[in-house]
C-alpha cells in the first residue's frame, strides 16, 4: 500500500466533549440553537461528556490530527487528551451575562482551572475562555482577561460569528438582547462591531485566538491586525449557521496568522479538516501547508510542530497517495480522509485496520 508521510494535521477549533450530540440539535435559528446546546448539555453527564471526548480525539487521529485547540466547560478534553497522551490546548470557556455575577463566575473558572494544570505538559497547554458577547458581560470580559495575563494562561474568544451578535453589541436589540433583557439584565447600547467593543475592553491581546470572524469590515481587519491576534476560522460552521463566509484573503493579506478548525460536531457533523481546506477553497499542497504548519502558527506552537523539521517534535500522519492527490472541487473532499498510520511525539495513536492486518 502507497502512503504519504505528512506532518500531523492540527485542528485550530474543536468542541470534543460535544461528540456525542451529533445530529440532536434540529434549531435552524442560532440563538435557538445556542440555546438547545445548553439544554443537552445539562442532560449529559460526566462520564458521557469524557466518552465523547475520547471519541472525538480518536476520530481526530483516525483523520491524521494530532494537536487540536478545544474549548469546552467540562473538563473532559483535557482528562482524555493528557491520559491518552494526545498533543493540545484546552481552553476552559466561563460564562456569565449577568454583571453583578462576575465574583462567582470567577471563582467557579479559578476551581475549573485546578485539575487543568494537574494534566498540563510539554504537549498539553492551558487556557481560558469567557465564551461568547452574548454570555459574557464586559467586566467578566475584563476579569478573565486579567486572570490570564497574570498567570500566563492562553485565550480564546468565540468573536463576530454571528448576525445577532453584532445586533447585540452595535444596537441592544435581536434576539440575544430579548433573551437577555428577559433575564433582568440590562443591556448597553455599544455602538461599535463586536470586534471593534473587545478591543475596548482589551481582550485583543497578542496571541487570542479569535474565532469565526465572519461580521468584520476593514476596520474590525485592522484592529485584528495591530492587536496580533490570531483567527480560528471555520467555514463550513458558519456556512450551516448561515452566518456568511469570513473574508480569509483580506485576513491574509493583512498579516492575521488564520488557522481552520472544525467547530463541533453538532454544527458540522464530522470532524474533517480537509472538507474545511476545501470549503476555504485549497486543494493540494496549498491545503496541506494551511492544515498542518500555518495552523500551528495560528497556535502558536509552530516552532514544534506542523513541518516536518529535525528538532521538531515527531508528529506526523501518513495518509494514502490517492488521498492526499488534490481534488478537483470541494463536493469531492465529502467524504472524510482516513489516516494509515498516525503519531503524536512519535508514539503511535491510530492505526488504519488495514495496516494492523498487514502488520501481523
Amino acid at each position: 500500500m502507497d502512503g504519504v508521510l505528512v506532518p500531523g494535521l492540527v485542528n485550530v477549533h474543536t468542541h470534543l466533549e460535544l461528540t456525542h450530540l451529533a445530529g440532536s440539535n434540529g434549531e435552524t435559528a442560532f440563538p435557538a440553537w445556542i440555546r438547545r446546546v445548553r439544554e443537552l448539555k445539562d442532560a449529559t453527564t460526566p462520564d458521557q461528556f469524557r466518552a465523547a471526548a475520547e471519541q472525538g480525539l480518536r476520530d481526530c487521529w483516525a483523520r491524521g490530527v494530532t494537536c487540536v485547540a478545544d474549548t469546552g466547560s467540562t473538563g473532559a478534553a483535557a482528562a482524555v487528551i493528557a491520559g491518552l497522551g494526545g498533543r493540545g490546548i484546552v481552553y476552559q470557556e466561563v460564562f456569565g451575562p449577568d454583571p453583578a455575577t462576575v465574583t462567582e463566575r470567577l471563582a467557579e473558572l479559578k476551581l475549573a482551572l485546578q485539575p487543568l494544570r494537574l494534566y498540563a505538559s510539554t504537549r498539553l497547554r492551558v487556557g481560558v475562555s469567557p465564551h461568547a458577547l452574548y454570555s459574557v458581560s464586559a467586566p467578566l470580559y475584563r476579569a478573565v482577561t486579567e486572570l490570564a495575563r497574570h498567570e500566563g494562561l492562553l485565550l480564546a474568544v468565540h468573536l463576530a460569528e454571528s448576525p445577532e451578535e453584532t445586533q447585540l453589541v452595535r444596537d441592544g436589540a435581536g434576539p440575544f438582547a430579548d433573551a437577555l433583557r428577559a433575564r433582568g439584565i440590562t443591556i448597553e447600547v455599544r455602538r461599535c462591531s463586536p470586534v471593534q467593543f473587545l478591543r475596548q475592553l482589551a481582550v485583543l491581546q497578542p496571541g487570542t485566538l479569535c474565532i469565526h470572524c465572519v461580521q468584520v469590515d476593514d476596520a474590525d481587519i485592522e484592529a485584528l491586525r495591530d492587536a496580533r491576534v490570531a483567527i480560528a476560522h471555520c467555514p463550513l460552521s458558519n456556512r450551516a449557521h448561515r452566518h456568511g463566509a469570513a473574508p480569509l484573503a483580506a485576513f491574509r493579506a493583512a498579516g492575521i496568522p488564520v488557522g481552520l478548525g472544525t467547530d463541533s460536531v453538532v454544527s458540522v457533523g464530522t470532524l474533517d479538516l480537509w472538507a474545511e481546506a476545501a470549503a476555504a477553497g485549497l486543494t493540494g499542497d496549498a491545503a496541506l501547508r494551511q492544515l498542518t504548519i500555518d495552523n500551528a502558527r495560528a497556535l502558536g506552537w509552530d516552532d514544534e510542530i506542523g513541518s516536518l523539521e529535525v528538532g521538531k517534535a515527531a508528529d506526523v500522519a501518513v495518509f494514502s497517495s490517492v488521498s492526499v492527490r488534490p481534488r478537483p472541487s470541494p463536493s469531492a473532499s465529502a467524504r472524510p480522509r482516513p489516516s494509515l498510520l498516525t503519531l503524536v511525539a512519535g508514539r503511535i495513536v491510530h492505526r488504519a485496520e488495514a495496516m494492523s492486518q498487514r502488520a501481523s
